[in-house]
């Protein structure tokens, strides 16, 4: 009898250690699952509203060059260096604003310098010696570098649950060498649009706004799908109440709308129509976009800069975003898949 309760308390130990480990196998099964997006659950707000981007980059880039005292050619571009070249160190030290470069150049007191600098994702060193400048009071190199980039969007969704947001549906990229920047900071602004420059065959329009003294947001990430980050406040109102996302297999062919700003008076709809439609490519165009909406084309021609962002919502879900504009005809345009943006959302926004 005891060796009998004895094999019934073991076999009640297996028993359940075998039923514990059961739903830890399915959790295991089920995490590896969901890495997959299921688009089935995901509700957002359409954007439509004009936000600006400041962004921040890893290291300054060379715009362009200037004699230095005394040479008729900069010091810099004798030693090599070249336009759209990133310089992110002096001498060992980091450098991210035009402010440390200056101070780590005027350090030097005229001696020679170590800059180290990407091109084409290539690390490069160069070692040239600063000259004392009589006008400035201070040590050149001979070269103009920028360390941030400004531009006007538009937001393409924001997350009801962590007002996370996507815009732009595209990269910001330099425009010297026409690259994604890198970003060490990218701060969201609040902005006023007051106008809108019509844009024509052959010639892009823009839109036209101040940027606002008020921070609003963070971006965290800059990719070829777009700009990602967090909203710290409510400034931007959603356009309409949350709805459903469209898988890439299910957009069709016709008739769309858009939102997006022109003016003071925020965010509009207007009527687009969607063609070319392509599953199979993965980068930012993925489909044709022509601007119908009579409004639309009387107030700006089409598609102009700025406007990229701007969400596309088809039988009640939202599609996608415009990001280009033809140039030799600005009444059409393309779009990315909304699935595209919201596979780049960095885990962090998740």
């Amino acid at each position: 009898m005891q060796k009998r309760n004895i094999f019934i308390r073991i076999f009640s130990v297996i028993l359940v250690m075998l039923i514990l480990s059961i739903p830890a196998y399915a959790s295991t099964n089920k995490s590896k699952d969901d890495s997959k997006l299921d688009l089935s659950k995901i509700e957002l707000y359409p954007g439509g509203m004009a936000f600006g981007v400041k962004v921040i980059s890893k290291g300054l880039t060379i715009v362009k060059f200037s004699s230095t005292q005394g040479s008729n050619i900069s010091s810099a571009y004798q030693a090599g260096m070249r336009e759209g070249d990133v310089i992110t160190k002096v001498n060992g030290i980091n450098i991210n604003t035009i402010e440390g470069f200056v101070k780590e150049i005027d350090k030097t007191g005229g001696n020679k310098i170590t800059i180290t600098a990407l091109r084409n994702d290539k690390e490069m060193t160069f070692t040239l010696k600063p000259k004392y400048s009589q006008d400035d009071g201070k040590y050149k190199t001979g070269i103009w570098v920028k360390d941030s980039t400004t531009g006007i969007g538009t937001v393409t969704f924001i997350d009801p649950n962590t007002n996370a947001f996507g815009g732009l549906g595209h990269a910001i990229c330099d425009s010297t060498n026409g690259k994604i920047i890198p970003i060490s900071k990218g701060l969201v602004m609040n902005v006023a649009i007051n106008g809108v420059l019509k844009g024509s065959v052959g010639s892009a329009g823009e839109l036209k706004g101040t940027f606002l003294a008020k921070k609003i947001g963070a971006i965290t990430k800059n990719c070829t799908c777009g700009v990602f980050g967090i909203l710290t406040n409510d400034t931007l109102k959603p356009t309409e109440g949350k709805i459903g996302v469209c898988p890439k297999e299910e957009v069709k062919e016709g008739e769309a709308y858009i939102w997006c700003t022109l003016d003071e008076s925020g965010p509009k709809k207007y009527n687009v129509c969607i063609s070319n439609v392509d599953t199979s490519n993965s980068n930012v165009k993925n489909f044709r976009v022509k601007i119908t909406d009579p409004t639309l084309l009387e107030k700006a021609g089409g598609i102009v800069q700025g406007m990229s962002g701007s969400p596309i919502i088809q039988n009640g879900r939202i599609i996608g975003a415009v990001t280009h504009v033809l140039i030799n005809d600005p009444t059409q345009g393309y779009g990315i898949f909304i699935e595209n943006m919201l596979n780049s959302i960095p885990s962090i926004l998740k």
